[in-house]
């Protein structure tokens, strides 16, 4: 069961989308992998979407620790500073989505356990939430490979840096306009682009819990 929201945002809004990738997901040996964010915010005086890219590689990962990476790594990034946001976060990781605004609240009840054996990837857990601590955040999934544009660019940031093992070291300057306009020459992403999030509509998930594994 999802927790509660609440609405409003009480800080400034940015949109992320997010996506992970793991070349040779499950197979045996070491699969590279890599995870990508696009953010976007709006400067207030002129109403001007701005965008820029993020991403973070591994040589040897799961799609599953890539997605908590893609949290980890954008939430760091806003974090700097002593900045906070309302933030809505768009996966196509239902494992991601389901764990952050589901799950970790049951684990951190029994104290960072479940019933069914030990939590895989537990110590990114705590450090996905540890990064969300401070901001708001609306969790959205979406289908991945569907055409929706910020996904699928997403997913091209990932992918890249999964093959090129390479990291943005922060935020960069977005190359989105060109991807789009690129893959629309081609015929593809004929979906429109996700328009930038009212305060309105943002519904902020309930407050993650606090990370402690229960031991001295």
């Amino acid at each position: 069961m999802t927790a509660g929201r609440v609405s409003s945002a009480r800080h400034p809004l940015v949109a992320v989308y997010a996506d992970e990738s793991c070349l040779g997901n499950g197979r045996e040996g070491d699969n590279p992998g890599g995870a990508g964010a696009l953010i976007e915010y709006m400067r207030p005086e002129s109403s001007e979407v701005v965008r820029r890219d993020l991403w973070v590689a591994e040589p040897a990962t799961t799609n599953n620790r890539m997605a908590l990476r893609s949290a980890i790594e954008t939430f760091r990034t806003l974090s700097r500073k002593g900045k906070q946001f309302s933030v809505v976060f768009t996966s196509d990781s239902r494992y991601l989505v389901d764990g952050m605004e589901s799950w970790v609240h049951g684990w951190a009840q029994r104290g960072w356990t479940r019933k069914s054996g030990p939590i895989e990837n537990l110590e990114l857990w705590h450090a996905a939430v540890d990064a969300v601590s401070g901001h708001q955040v609306q969790w959205r999934w979406v289908r991945g490979h569907h055409g929706h544009p910020q996904n699928e660019y997403a997913n091209y940031l990932a992918t890249t840096a999964a093959a090129r093992q390479t990291q943005s070291d922060g935020l960069v300057a977005s190359q989105f306009d060109a991807w789009l306009a690129s893959q629309r020459e081609r015929g593809a992403m004929r979906k429109d682009i996700d328009e930038f999030p009212s305060v309105a509509s943002f519904k902020a998930a309930a407050p993650l819990p606090a990370v402690s594994t229960g031991r001295q």
